[in-house]
C-alpha cells in the first residue's frame, strides 16, 4: 500500500473519530486533537497483538495489515513529521516512547519494531512500588517533547501498581504564516454561539487576496504556512458553514463522503470582500478509549490477545486500560502552535464566485491542520466559542 492511500484511509479514520468526538461535545466546547498521534498508538497496540484483537483494530484503521501500519508509520516519522526549521520551515517534533514494568521484557522483535519504525525511546520501569514516580516520568516526557505545552497527559491516579506498560505519543508543531497578520488591524467583533448569544472576540482581518472556495452551504479557506527549503506545505483549513448552527451537519458531511476534504480545498487566492476570523487558544484532554469502544473498537480493552508484546506468560493478561490523549493549539496573527500527546454522500456543485468573496468566520466552524504534499492531517478541531480556552 502506498503511502498516499495508507494517508487517505488514515483521514477517513480522523473524520469518523471527529464527527463522533464533536457530537458528543456540542454546547460550547472547542476541542483540538491530534488523529495522527492517535493512530500511532493504536498502530503500536496493533504491533503487538494477534487474533480477533489485531483484526478489530486493522479493520478500524482501515489497513490491511500490521506491516503496512508499521512501514506506514516509519514513512511519516522520517518524511511528514521530520523537524522542517533546518530548512526554514514550521518546527515540528514527533516522539514516540514506551515504559515497560522491569519484571516484563519486550518480545525481541517487538522491541526492534518500536525501535526502528516508531523511533520509539523505550524504558524499563518500576509499576508495582514507583507507580506515581513512572507517571511524572511520562509527563515530563511529554511536556518535554511539546514544548512546555502538554504538562500532565496522564492525570493523577492513571498509574498504579497494576500497570505494566505505557505506550505515550507526542506531537509539536510551529509555523509562521506566509503571510501575517497585521495586529494593529485585529478587532473586536460578535461571534455567535449556537446557543443563540453572542460574544465580543478578537478578530484578525486581511484585504489580501485569500486562497478560499465556496460550495453549498459552505466554504473553506486555506492559510498557508512559510514553508522552507523541502517540498512540504502545511496548512491550516477553515470550513465554515454558511448557517450559525450549521457546524454538525458539515462535520456528518466531511466525515460520511470519502476523501471528501480532498475536492473541496482550494486552488486559487481570489479577491475578498469582508474577511475576519478570530484569534484562539484550546487546550483539550480526554481519554478516548470510550470514544473508540462507542465507534467499534473493544477487543484491546477486554485482553487475551496482547502476546505479541512481552516474553512472558502474564501477557495473556495485558489488555489495554485507558489511552489518554491531550492537544493545545493557539492561533494568532504570527501563526500557530499546536501540540498533542497520547498515552494510549451528497454531490454538492460549487457555486460560481463572485468578483469578491466573504469569508466571516463569526460563528462555530471546523478547522485542521494539514500537510499539502502527502494530504496528511495533523490536527482537526473545532471553534465555538473563541473566548473558551
Amino acid at each position: 500500500m502506498d503511502l498516499r492511500e495508507s494517508i487517505t484511509n488514515q483521514n477517513d479514520v480522523a473524520f469518523s473519530i471527529a464527527n463522533h468526538l464533536l457530537s458528543k461535545h456540542s454546547g460550547n466546547n472547542n476541542i483540538v486533537f491530534s488523529p495522527l498521534s492517535l493512530h500511532i498508538v493504536l498502530s503500536i497496540i496493533a504491533a503487538g497483538s494477534k487474533g480477533p484483537t489485531r483484526d478489530q483494530i486493522l479493520s478500524f484503521l482501515r489497513s490491511k495489515s500490521t506491516d503496512n501500519l508499521n512501514s506506514f508509520a516509519s514513512q511519516l516519522v522520517s518524511v511528514v513529521l521530520a523537524d522542517a526549521t533546518p530548512a526554514g520551515g514550521p518546527r515540528l517534533s514527533f516522539a514516540d516512547g514506551v515504559w515497560v514494568d522491569h519484571s516484563l521484557s519486550l518480545n525481541p522483535s517487538f522491541k526492534q519494531l518500536v525501535n526502528n519504525d516508531y523511533k520509539a525511546v523505550l524504558a524499563s520501569v518500576d509499576f508495582q512500588t514507583k507507580a506515581v514516580e513512572v507517571s511524572k516520568e511520562v509527563n515530563s516526557w511529554a511536556e518535554k517533547e511539546t514544548n512546555g505545552l502538554i504538562k500532565e497527559v496522564l492525570p493523577a491516579g492513571s498509574v498504579d501498581g497494576s500497570t505494566r506498560l505505557i505506550f505515550a505519543n507526542a506531537i509539536y508543531f510551529k509555523g509562521a504564516w506566509t503571510e501575517k497578520f497585521d495586529a494593529q488591524m485585529t478587532k473586536d467583533h460578535n461571534f455567535h454561539l449556537l446557543d443563540g448569544s453572542s460574544v465580543k472576540a478578537p478578530f484578525m482581518v486581511s484585504k489580501k487576496k485569500q486562497l478560499i472556495s465556496a460550495f453549498d452551504g459552505f466554504k473553506v479557506l486555506g492559510l498557508p504556512y512559510k514553508q522552507g527549503e523541502d517540498k512540504r506545505q502545511f496548512s491550516m483549513y477553515l470550513l465554515l458553514p454558511d448557517a450559525t448552527d450549521g457546524l454538525s451537519a458539515l462535520v456528518e458531511k466531511v466525515s460520511s463522503e470519502r476523501s471528501f476534504l480532498e475536492r473541496k480545498l482550494p486552488r486559487q487566492k481570489v479577491e475578498v470582500g469582508d474577511f475576519r476570523i478570530p484569534k484562539f487558544k484550546i487546550s483539550f484532554g480526554l481519554e478516548t478509549s470510550i470514544v473508540l469502544k462507542e465507534l467499534g473498537m473493544v477487543l484491546p480493552f477486554e485482553g487475551g490477545d496482547l502476546t505479541e508484546m512481552v516474553d512472558s506468560s502474564v501477557s495473556q493478561n495485558l489488555y489495554v486500560s485507558s489511552i489518554y490523549h491531550k492537544s493545545f493549539i493557539e492561533v494568532n496573527e504570527e501563526g500557530t502552535e499546536a501540540a498533542a500527546a497520547s498515552a494510549m454522500t451528497i454531490k454538492l456543485r460549487s457555486i460560481q464566485f463572485p468578483t469578491k468573496i466573504d469569508f466571516v468566520a463569526d460563528h462555530p466552524f471546523l478547522f485542521l491542520i494539514r500537510e499539502d504534499l502527502t494530504g496528511t492531517v495533523l490536527y482537526i478541531g473545532q471553534v465555538l466559542n473563541p473566548l473558551a480556552n
